[in-house]
């Protein structure tokens, strides 16, 4: 079915599949939920589809919505790209959220997303730091990073860079415990690492890998861990690129025990339009200068 697209309509679709409900997308398009849900029933009636599930916890995309979403983003993008064009601007306008596990956005990303914003003053940054998978398919997130590259869903995956972990210790600790001289002798430790039963991706299984026995002290959360380390917990895998912020941990076993990994970033295949797109640039070149500046410093430390 084919209809005259009003642009106006598709800015309040956009704003209520962003915000989730009437009321929150009211706030950024400064319309009354009452117009906008007009407007959305117009917009619905125009389509023959049914674009949004209402409930009482809000508005979620159909499957319907899902395939308009990427559309109106393209347009939008390319609405913004046109006025940028004109007044010979080349920097990014538009809100780009972005999902990672809690080790890169709490020791890497920061400083990532600030440069880029500082280049980009109209863009938008959201940084969703949990320590499980996004659902792109479902728009959780514009773009992800993950450890493992995804195989689900039609994403388009590219790798990021490598990264280091190794074992490591407050010195107090170590200073009172038994010297560890080989990983057999990890067994006689205090250890810290991820709740076995939610590690959320296969690759995040380090203790294995190490030979160490389960932890006593546990967390779904990397920078939980670096934190029970750093507080005299016991060892613990530690990222690299944290170790630089961290001058009272210790390498332990730093000849034998080196762990590499890798970071991935992924978007919906229909998450295209040329701010996801540069935005997804911007941020593997800051990831990977980042986390190289940072393993670099941990090492000279």
């Amino acid at each position: 079915m084919e209809w005259e697209v009003d642009w106006d309509d598709l800015r309040i679709f956009l704003g209520v599949a962003r915000g989730g409900s009437l009321a929150e997308a009211g706030k950024g398009l400064r319309l009354d939920p009452a117009t906008l849900s007009r407007r959305i029933a117009r917009l619905e009636a125009q389509a023959g589809a049914v674009l949004f599930l209402k409930s009482p916890r809000g508005y979620a995309l159909t499957e319907a919505g899902h395939r308009l979403l990427p559309h109106a983003e393209g347009m939008e993008a390319r609405a913004r790209a046109g006025v940028a064009a004109l007044a010979g601007d080349d920097s990014l306008r538009g809100r780009v959220r972005i999902g990672a596990p809690d080790g890169v956005a709490n020791h890497v990303l920061p400083a990532v997303l600030t440069r880029i914003r500082a280049s980009n003053p109209d863009l938008g940054l959201d940084l969703v730091a949990l320590p499980r998978v996004f659902d792109l398919g479902r728009r959780e997130a514009d773009l992800a990073i993950t450890v493992s590259a995804p195989k689900a869903g039609r994403l388009r995956v590219r790798r990021l860079c490598d990264y280091h972990l190794s074992l490591a210790a407050h010195r107090d600790y170590l200073a009172k415990s038994a010297i560890v001289k080989s990983r057999a002798d990890l067994k006689d430790h205090a250890i810290v690492g991820y709740i076995p039963d939610m590690i959320f991706d296969a690759d995040l299984d380090y203790l294995g890998e190490v030979g160490a026995v389960a932890p006593g002290l546990a967390s779904n959360s990397a920078a939980v861990q670096l934190g029970l380390i750093r507080a005299g917990g016991g060892i613990g895998v530690v990222h690299d690129f944290m170790l630089a912020g961290a001058p009272d941990l210790i390498r332990v076993l730093p000849g034998d025990v080196r762990l590499t990994r890798a970071f991935h970033l992924s978007r919906h295949s229909d998450a295209g339009g040329p701010l996801i797109t540069r935005a997804a640039d911007l941020l593997a070149e800051g990831v990977r200068a980042e986390v190289a500046r940072l393993e670099a410093a941990a090492t000279e430390s």
